[in-house]
């Protein structure tokens, strides 16, 4: 019998929470859920009603100025999700991790700039690094290639 390097039913992860819905939210949503990760892309700036992080959640901001992204983070990381992210610089993102620090948030597991160094800059690039990533971590792998 052949060996398959894949199975048919992989183990169930948690969602994939994504702030706020832009050309970048929706393009982790399709590969998301084209690799079987649930996904729920909130509209609403201000977090809506939908961010709820569970345990094994990851969570991705995709607007760094959403009037909510520093309330959603805060959520996030006292949480059971298991990825948190926000797409911003470090330079950028610099006084809010300053400010989650002063607060007594652990942002070592915060992931800025989200995703994986492949260099793409188009919406489905940054996507496909950003879901990459997740994935990587999901299986407790550093990411990168497989060749040795």
């Amino acid at each position: 019998m052949r060996q398959r390097p894949w199975v048919a039913e992989p183990e169930q992860r948690g969602r994939i929470l994504v702030l706020s819905d832009n050309p970048i939210a929706r393009c982790i949503a399709v590969i998301a859920s084209t690799v079987g990760r649930p996904v729920l892309v909130e509209s609403a700036d201000d977090g809506g009603p939908g961010l709820d992080p569970q345990e094994g959640d990851a969570v991705v901001l995709c607007d760094h100025d959403a009037p909510d992204a520093p309330a959603v983070l805060r959520n996030a990381l006292s949480s059971g999700a298991v990825y948190v992210a926000m797409m911003a610089s470090r330079r950028r993102s610099e006084g809010l991790l300053e400010e989650l620090v002063a607060e007594g948030h652990d942002v070592s597991r915060l992931h800025v700039p989200a995703g994986h160094d492949v260099g793409g800059k188009a919406p489905g690039e940054i996507a496909l690094s950003v879901v990459a990533e997740i994935v990587a971590e999901s299986y407790g792998r550093p990411g990168g290639p497989m060749r040795g």
